[in-house]
């Protein structure tokens, strides 16, 4: 026998047995000894549940808090199944707020990357939208950035922050083995 292949009498075995309300393990015990096979309890479950068989709810058993007298036991209410795990908060599919940028009062030259020169500021403009193309700011960068000086603060931390966590850095010369 196939794997994953139930033959109709199988099927329909199983069926019978669920509908008289026997457990998968006990199924699966008297379809293995009326055919001579070998299904476990979890191809029973999955061949159930493929002919979309839905088991009862489970019994719930009794509180170990002993009940008052009078009080007739009552099972507590069973959480709904969340049929859908993966799916997001709502909150996750609301539009984000536009975010408002800072401006640096800058009118960039707005220049290709073919075209960017060696001491030009390569701030990005562009390229938000599909096929647009990027460019970049152009006008003349300050030594040791790849930006000119109001694209340069926008893009570095607080001088307090950057003072912090930069602090100075030492190297030394070891000689090699």
């Amino acid at each position: 026998m196939e794997p994953g292949h139930w033959p109709s009498e199988h099927s329909d075995a199983l069926r019978d047995h669920f509908l008289k309300g026997m457990s998968y393990a006990e199924i699966g015990r008297e379809i293995n000894a009326r055919f001579g096979t070998a299904y476990t309890r979890n191809a029973v479950v999955g061949r159930a549940k493929r002919l979309g068989l839905v088991a009862p709810a489970r019994m719930m058993s009794p509180s170990i808090v002993p009940s008052l007298s009078g009080e007739a036991w009552l099972p507590s209410p069973r959480r709904p199944a969340v049929p859908y795990l993966n799916v997001p908060p709502k909150s996750a599919l609301k539009p984000a707020a536009r975010v408002k940028l800072r401006c640096v009062g800058v009118q960039p030259r707005l220049i290709p990357l073919v075209e960017l020169g060696r001491d030009d500021c390569r701030y990005p403009y562009g390229g938000d939208k599909d096929g647009e193309q990027i460019t970049f700011c152009g006008h003349p960068r300050q030594p040791g950035s790849s930006y000119c000086t109001p694209h340069a603060r926008l893009t570095r931390r607080s001088e307090a922050a950057s003072a912090r966590a930069a602090g100075p850095v030492v190297l030394r010369l070891i000689s090699a083995a």
